[in-house]
């Protein structure tokens, strides 16, 4: 539960940094919709989000979850499945780049992939929509320290090249000081 919370990210990149149960990842459900304020404004670029379209909001401000969910089928299938929903069509190659994935990762399963491969499929597939923002729950959590660093440097260099902005949540002070240039310190639904 979030409290007295007056808050503005602006461009860049942004680590939400606190203990469990902090509200690092209710406010960025906020932010895209997959919850609503019980009382006060969310918005984006100065309007209300409850005022915009919810998956026009979602494209411009995509969530890559804590936990890979890949959809059944390719890691194509996957990286266009949100362009599809737009009915658009996307380079499937373009997005798996930037995620750190080569073009050879097209056909196969997205299921049977390693859980640090399936986290940049969800990457990729947050990019293909060519969002203004990504919105990072625990990018890192799941992945062994190898893959964890892989994810970490593919993060800096997107966000360094391309000046696509991030909002990071994560509980590790050295990954939000790898990946961000502002911390925001949550405790209790608080800034700290």
């Amino acid at each position: 539960m979030l409290r007295d919370l007056d808050l503005r990210l602006g461009e860049g990149a942004t680590a939400l940094l606190g203990p469990s149960g902090s509200g690092k990842s209710t406010l960025l459900r906020l932010l895209n919709r997959l919850a609503d304020p019980d009382d006060g404004r969310v918005s984006f670029h100065d309007e209300d989000v409850r005022s915009l379209d919810v998956l026009e909001l979602r494209r411009k401000a995509s969530l890559v979850p804590q936990l890979p969910a890949p959809l059944a089928g390719t890691v194509a299938d996957n990286v266009r499945y949100g362009p599809h929903l737009r009915r658009q069509e996307v380079e499937v190659e373009g997005p798996l780049r930037m995620a750190g994935l080569d073009d050879s990762y097209a056909d196969r399963e997205a299921s049977r992939l390693s859980v640090g491969e399936q986290q940049r499929v969800m990457l990729a597939r947050a990019l293909a929509l060519e969002p203004e923002v990504l919105l990072l729950d625990e990018p890192t959590s799941a992945l062994d320290e190898r893959a964890r660093a892989g994810v970490e440097s593919t993060l800096a260099e997107l966000s360094a090249r391309s000046g696509l902005s991030m909002v990071v949540v994560t509980h590790d002070r050295g990954q939000a000081e790898r990946l961000t240039r502002r911390i925001v310190e949550l405790h209790e639904g608080r800034i700290r």
